[in-house]
């Protein structure tokens, strides 16, 4: 059930390349032993921002990682480390041409009380090896 989202301005969207984006935050997410499957992620990109001094040419890219409870503490720091690594990299261009703020997050999902949140999905049997 983790998710790999990606928030981002509209104004960087020509060169974001956010479907590739989206394939390595998955294979940084499973490499570091979240499972694959219920693995969602996807992109949200924004018309309406202000960032700054709200310079038109600044851009923001910010990465939400959300996983359930229980995962080591070694672990989701070392995941937004190489996740943070990775947007750098991949950014690179980027930053080197442009106003840019990058951000990563990892957040548990929990409901509001501290229960879990539920979920279902019928894809085990596609993902088995």
């Amino acid at each position: 059930m983790p998710h790999f989202i990606v928030e981002y301005t509209a104004n960087i969207q020509a060169e974001a390349r956010i479907p590739e984006l989206l394939k390595k935050g998955v294979d940084v997410m499973v490499g570091e032993g979240y499972p694959l499957l219920g693995m969602r992620a996807r992109g949200l990109a924004f018309d309406d921002y202000v960032l700054a001094d709200a310079r038109p040419d600044c851009a923001m890219v910010h990465v939400t990682l959300k996983v359930a409870p229980g995962h080591p503490a070694a672990r989701k720091q070392r995941t937004c480390v190489i996740v943070f690594d990775m947007l750098k990299a991949h950014f690179a261009e980027t930053f080197a041409k442009r106003y840019l703020l990058l951000s990563v997050e990892m957040v548990e999902i929990v409901s509001g009380d501290g229960t879990p949140t539920l979920k279902m999905n019928n894809l085990g049997e596609t993902l088995a090896p």
